[in-house]
């Protein structure tokens, strides 16, 4: 859409630059006809050749200005490495994992979860599906299903439920367990929603960084005013995000260690969320698991976990 925008916006200014180049053919005419000018003929071809070159200097000058905005927008909405490598991952995932998900409080003490999930992207966008257990019986299942246009929808079977429910809107943002993580945060929504910009790169420690700054549109459901990402140039992979929380403001920074490559396919080995300002932090750590897991649409059915004791297979 922003291609056809940008053609039609190059047709109407060029349209522009012939309506001021007759303009000033039409004053150079008037001009000309002048007593005084007749006298002159050499004149009036200098003046005849100074008002071409003034006009076209001057259509040239315009379209170059109003061009230029049209052309950075498409360059950073459809052509940005960082935004494409990002997709371009994402619509690759097919994996299993495992590992423990803990709160980690000022004092130095922790919580410990296991967690278990897995991933895979259909033609219909991604779907993942995880399983939280806490130090005691109770656990916590969810479905995530990001569309192809980045839309989420959440489904849980909480602890003390038996069945599976659509998790509301209002909850997207609480905290996973009491974690730094919200239910939001399970998915990497962001490069597609409908606003990107590409900042300036930066490094990110010894990492040569693109940076991405995405916005959500109307349509997107999110309780984020803004997520930056810096994206390292070499693998495509972030190693740091920064969410900016709608109305207070308030950002909640991730960091990511340990990458690494396993048959070809980039991850991390832990993922670090802090509530800035907020004492503590939260670490997802990947003990185990594959990137190449051949998953189907029946992994991905949240009824497995109905029952009490069973778990992600």
């Amino acid at each position: 859409m922003i291609r056809q925008i940008a053609h039609h916006a190059s047709r109407c200014i060029s349209t522009l630059a012939g309506y001021i180049d007759m303009t000033f053919l039409r004053r150079l005419i008037k001009f000309s006809r002048r007593p005084k000018l007749r006298r002159s003929p050499e004149l009036r071809v200098e003046n005849c050749a100074f008002a071409r070159i003034q006009a076209s200097v001057v259509a040239l000058l315009l379209l170059l200005a109003l061009m230029q905005p049209w052309q950075a927008l498409a360059t950073n909405a459809d052509q940005d490495p960082g935004l494409t490598g990002s997709r371009q991952r994402l619509e690759k995932l097919d994996y299993r994992m495992s590992g423990h998900l803990t709160r980690v409080e000022a004092n130095g003490k922790r919580t410990n979860y296991k967690f278990v999930g897995k991933a895979h992207w259909f033609p219909d966008g991604l779907r993942l599906l995880c399983e939280i257990s806490g130090p005691g019986s109770e656990k916590t299942s969810l479905l995530l299903h990001m569309s192809v246009t980045g839309q989420v929808t959440i489904k849980a079977i909480l602890p003390g439920q038996k069945t599976s429910s659509v998790l509301p809107f209002e909850r997207w943002n609480d905290r996973l367990l009491g974690t730094d993580f919200s239910y939001e945060d399970m998915v990497e929504n962001q490069f597609f929603w409908k606003n990107q910009e590409a900042l300036p790169p930066e490094k990110y420690g010894t990492r040569d960084c693109f940076v991405l700054k995405s916005k959500p549109g109307s349509q997107d459901r999110t309780y984020y005013e803004s997520v930056t990402s810096w994206i390292d140039r070499g693998i495509l992979y972030p190693v740091h995000v920064v969410k900016t929380l709608r109305g207070t403001g308030q950002q909640k920074e991730f960091i990511y260690y340990g990458l690494r490559q396993v048959g070809g396919v980039w991850s991390a080995t832990k993922v670090e969320a802090k509530l800035q300002g907020k004492p503590g932090s939260s670490i997802l750590a990947i003990e185990g698991g594959s990137g190449k897991a051949n998953l189907s649409a029946k992994d991905f059915d949240l009824s497995q976990f109905s029952a009490p004791d069973e778990e992600v297979k």
